[in-house]
């Protein structure tokens, strides 16, 4: 009966890190940012839902769109505010860049996490859920909308991977993760393309934080655990590599489930994080990246 329990939690849990995930390959994919801001804006995006449902009474639907919108508006402040100066910026060298926006995007996730802390506790939050009750599957008590979780978040991918190849926005997107200069001779503004890849990110991670607030609860020291989970994912999965990251994701989501069932839930993201190390030891471009 655990065995099923594992499971169908670990399918949820995985959609939801598979959703998170695909922001984060993306952004990779197209700047080559990686941005350990990703908990934070998920945090924040699942605490302002709580906060619009639970303290001001607007419901639900209502607090599930405000906690969207908080992702997307975080995610944009992070662009202008911590990334777009340093990439911009004369005085740092090119070849240090990237650490410079680790840095940045480290601290920056670090600031949003106290001030989440400083006007909400670091009590749990838990998002109103949109659907609510429970129904057996194969005789497991399952919660609806942990079902609803994992519905919402394979048709929000399957929504991403049809704009991306389907849609000329999406195809330019796509090309831009290939071959950037090509883009800029087609007279393409890379400016716009970046801001364009932080909106969806922050539309995903905000949907990914509201999700998972409504499916386990946060608080601001789920911060760190997220980012290392997205972290994990993409490096496991191949930096940049949309489909070893969806592969990763499901691979981390039930590492961690069944490590909270049959050990402890203190101890879940422990096995994700020994099996990154040994990943880099012997693949280090993950299961389907390339570099």
């Amino acid at each position: 009966m655990i065995g099923l329990q594992i499971l169908v939690d670990g399918f949820a849990i995985s959609a939801l890190y598979a959703l998170g995930a695909m922001g984060f390959t993306l952004i990779f994919g197209v700047s080559g940012v990686l941005n350990l801001t990703h908990g934070a804006l998920m945090v924040m995006a699942a605490v302002a839902a709580w906060a619009a449902s639970a303290l001001f009474g607007l419901g639900s639907y209502a607090g599930a769109a405000i906690g969207i919108l908080c992702g997307l508006a975080g995610a944009l402040v992070t662009y202008f505010a911590v990334v777009a100066p340093i990439e911009r910026s004369r005085a740092i060298p090119r070849e240090e860049k990237e650490i410079f926006v680790l840095t940045g995007t480290l601290l920056w996730g670090i600031m949003i996490q106290e001030l989440v802390a400083y006007f909400f506790t670091d009590n749990p939050k838990t998002v109103l859920p949109i659907v609510e009750g429970v129904f057996e599957i194969a005789g497991v008590r399952t919660p609806r909308n942990q079902v609803f979780t994992a519905v919402v978040c394979w048709i929000v991918i399957g929504l991403l991977w049809l704009f991306v190849n389907r849609a000329r926005a999406g195809k330019v997107l796509l090309a831009a993760s290939m071959n950037p200069r090509g883009v800029t001779l087609l007279g393409h503004d890379m400016g716009k393309i970046y801001v364009a890849v932080w909106a969806i990110y922050g539309l995903l991670a905000g949907t990914a934080g509201v999700l998972l607030g409504m499916f386990l609860g946060v608080s601001s020291y789920s911060v760190g655990p997220l980012t290392a989970s997205a972290f994990s994912i993409v490096v496991l999965g191949g930096l940049g590599s949309v489909t070893g990251s969806l592969i990763a994701a499901y691979v981390v989501g039930y590492l961690e489930t069944a490590t909270a069932y049959l050990i402890s839930p203190a101890y879940r993201v422990i096995p994700a994080l020994l099996l990154l190390v040994a990943v880099m030891y012997l693949r280090p471009q993950g299961l389907l990246g390339r570099r």
